[in-house]
């Protein structure tokens, strides 16, 4: 990412803010993005930063500072948790720029502007699938960057979070007596998110909803496998 710069948006004295007085088509490129970076850096108005870095590409589309503009108005957005905007940025500066070297970041961006909404486990979870879907990309596309390291460790949280859903429904039909469809959800944590912090309490869960039905043989494998590898 290009270093934020501190600068000062023009002189204020008794006639107020001269710079904000100027129309935006008579900055330079430079200064259009540096004026956008100041509101995002110093003044934390990221709205603002965000119609800014927008102006730089509208008035220089062809210029440098408009691809640095288009993946800080990603950024800003994010900042400003307007993650539909920052994903619409950053898969934009992916296409233009697919080459650069920011297109590590930009795709980073768009995943974690998914894994940052993925909080609440009673929310339908098809953020957490476009999540684990954008975090193995930058893993896949981009593994030597510097974004990663940080993507596999939300990947391995989105994950688990995927397998703290299905142990929310599995223990729901538990507590109401529906233990073939509690049986069902506790075996997709058994068997697909083995690697998942839920494993042990999905398996103590099937031995307590096989032995409500009667199923001693299937309570004691799973049991078993319980004693083996949770000792």
């Amino acid at each position: 990412m290009m270093a934020a710069l501190a600068i000062t948006a023009g002189c204020s004295g008794k006639g107020g803010n001269r710079a904000k007085e100027r129309p935006l088509e008579s900055y330079s490129a430079e200064e259009l993005y540096k004026r956008a970076e100041f509101e995002l850096e110093t003044r934390r108005k990221a709205t603002e930063a965000t119609k800014l870095f927008g102006e730089v590409e509208r008035l220089y589309p062809y210029s440098e500072w408009a691809k640095r503009a288009l993946i800080m108005q990603a950024f800003a957005y994010h900042k400003d948790k307007k993650y539909e905007e920052s994903r619409a940025a950053a898969q934009r500066f992916i296409d233009f720029y697919p080459a650069d070297e920011d297109a590590a970041y930009a795709q980073y961006l768009l995943a974690i502007s998914y894994y940052d909404q993925i909080d609440d486990v009673g929310r339908d979870q098809g953020l957490t699938f476009q999540a684990l879907q954008a975090l193995r990309t930058v893993i896949e596309r981009y593994p030597d960057s510097d974004y990663a390291r940080s993507a596999i460790l939300k990947f391995d949280l989105a994950f688990d979070h995927l397998a703290a859903k299905e142990m929310e429904i599995g223990r729901y039909y538990l507590k109401r007596g529906h233990f073939t469809a509690a049986i069902n959800r506790f075996r997709v944590v058994v068997e697909q998110f083995q690697t998942t912090s839920h494993t042990a309490e999905a398996l103590h869960r099937l031995v307590e909803a096989y032995l409500s039905l009667g199923l001693d043989e299937e309570a004691q494998t799973a049991g078993a496998i319980l004693g083996h590898n949770f000792k």
